[in-house]
């Protein structure tokens, strides 16, 4: 099993898919990877040696931006937009969505589920 990145990749799959497990790299990433590596893009993880496992794992490393470092870059940002009180930062701090998203109606996934309203019960008909 390669891991690369702190990241067991699945042995079945494609390297070009198989990078994509790791947080921060994508589809069009892992191509770049792996054309900078020089490996094919049709491989599957259990037939690569380990010589091209530690060449990719070498170039991520280089570019840098995956796993816990780009989780506390994004959480770092995120903490300072709500420190510096912006509208973007307010959102963060409210739990709505920060791209300018409708919340009259949608915005569900954000905004969790709905809180039962409590009703006053209907009067009962005067006799």
């Amino acid at each position: 099993m390669a891991r690369i990145a702190g990241v067991d990749l699945p042995r079945q799959k494609r390297v070009e898919i198989a990078l994509t497990y790791i947080y921060g790299i994508g589809v069009s990433r892992s191509n770049k990877i792996l054309d900078k590596a020089g490996i094919e893009r049709s491989v599957r993880v259990k037939d690569l040696s380990e010589e091209e496992t530690s060449r990719i794992a070498k170039i991520i490393d280089m570019e840098g931006g995956v796993e816990g470092d780009l989780r506390k870059e994004i959480a770092m940002n995120i903490k300072r937009l709500m420190e510096i009180g912006s509208y973007r930062g307010m959102r963060h701090r409210r739990n709505l969505p920060v791209r300018g998203q409708r919340t009259h109606t949608n915005a569900r996934t954000r905004k969790g589920p709905r809180r039962a309203l409590i009703r006053p019960k209907p009067a009962a008909p005067k006799v």
